[in-house]
């Protein structure tokens, strides 16, 4: 069931929602078209499902429209996806004519939705192109980059600027991840919902089912990583950790649980990767979960001693996100947006290697009352800075300063 504005009330205060009915009241009837690439599957796609309904709730006329592709196109944005965090890749150029192409069809068919919008919001590569097929819009375009774009792949980087450069503005989840481009530019970190399925609290029965659903033994430590079976979540990196760690805790247990998303043609070759790794361990357990397991997650993390993110190239990491709020010390690669979450000896511990990843658990299993207290300021941390309201109220910001033609500041009547 959707939740309603009053109800994250108790979460973070009547000051806050008093403060976003604000914000939203010189908003109220503009339309605002979200456009991304799938409805399932990723934090894109978990964000917007929350963010457009309360958009509406206060008075916005806001959509969200997800733009269709063949196996080509999604094969060619994922080498975008690649290329842009820093892969050295060669697209075929058949390739980006179909990905040209494709967003034509699109355009067309969002042209009824498009044409009148008052703020348009294009999330990341895939629908780039649409701007192009909208010369003379009524509204104000925003491209919303979700990835790290800090060290791109030159040619690639230079390809999908030319798409870019006409937008309003661009809005990027850190500075290190921006590339110049001539307009103005805004950092919006992502954001959780506390109140979804995801992250609200549960009870015990949720906890004792996981347990028994899927052969967890909960008299022994327990490690979970969630994420998509991509490998910048070096989920084989996960597992060797997970080995070193074993010599000295022989009772650890491990979870590496994920899916796929419809965007993404290359999980299932990730997939067979991490089956090999696991080398047939009873105590390695590889969850396969639809797009729509949020309780099953939510009970997993909560089962944990400490949750994982070990990315080699991250634009945010709603997962570590998700495990700090859930009280959980988070052991992240030290990259992107990670770096952001995880404060070292604070919220969890940053690393670089399996190795490091490793000598990180063992010190925490091995310390619980440290484990404990990093769980309280992980919590507390994502309360102030990572929750759904934050979110909101920067992008109702953002469009109230576009609409008045102000990119230095905001006037409120």
């Amino acid at each position: 069931m959707m939740q309603t504005l009053n109800a994250y009330t108790e979460i973070v205060g009547h000051d806050v929602i008093d403060q976003l009915r604000q914000l939203a009241e010189p908003l109220k009837g503009r339309k605002v078209v979200h456009v991304n690439s799938t409805r399932m599957g990723g934090g894109v796609a978990e964000i917007l499902a929350k963010l457009v309904p309360l958009m509406n709730e206060l008075g916005l006329d806001t959509h969200w429209e997800v733009i269709n592709g063949n196996a080509e196109f999604y094969q060619c944005t994922k080498s975008f996806h690649n290329a842009l965090q820093g892969n050295t890749i060669a697209i075929p150029e058949s390739q980006l004519r179909n990905f040209e192409e494709v967003n034509r069809q699109n355009a067309e068919q969002l042209r009824p939705v498009l044409e009148d919008a008052d703020i348009a919001f294009i999330h990341d590569p895939q629908p780039a192109p649409l701007l192009s097929s909208f010369p003379e819009r009524r509204g104000k375009w925003i491209w919303r980059c979700h990835i790290d774009v800090s060290r791109p792949h030159r040619p690639v980087w230079k390809y999908l600027r030319g798409f870019l450069t006409g937008y309003d503005a661009s809005i990027w989840s850190l500075p290190d991840f921006a590339q110049t481009l001539p307009h103005p530019q805004y950092i919006i970190p992502p954001s959780i919902d506390p109140l979804s399925e995801k992250n609200i609290a549960l009870p015990d029965s949720d906890i004792t089912a996981v347990y028994e659903r899927f052969d967890i033994d909960p008299e022994r430590p327990l490690v979970t990583q969630v994420s998509r079976f991509d490998r910048f979540k070096d989920p084989v990196g996960v597992i060797e950790s997970y080995r070193l760690s074993k010599r000295f805790v022989p009772a650890l247990q491990l979870v590496l649980a994920g899916g796929g998303a419809t965007d993404d043609p290359e999980g299932e070759a990730v997939l067979n990767e991490v089956y090999d790794a696991t080398n047939g361990d009873p105590d390695i357990k590889i969850l396969l979960l639809p797009s729509d397991a949020h309780r099953t997650i939510n009970a997993l993390q909560r089962a944990s001693d400490i949750v994982m993110q070990k990315s080699t190239r991250e634009g945010f990491g709603l997962t570590v996100t998700e495990g700090l709020w859930k009280g959980k010390p988070v052991i992240g690669g030290n990259t992107g947006g990670i770096r952001l979450q995880v404060i070292n000896h604070h919220t969890g511990f940053l690393v670089s290697t399996p190795e490091g990843a490793a000598l990180r658990t063992r010190y925490l299993l091995n310390h619980r009352d440290i484990l404990d207290t990093m769980g309280i300021k992980a919590r507390e941390f994502v309360r102030e800075h990572f929750l759904l309201t934050r979110h909101l109220r920067e992008y109702l910001t953002l469009m109230v300063v576009l609409m008045n033609d102000h990119p230095e500041r905001v006037e409120l009547s």
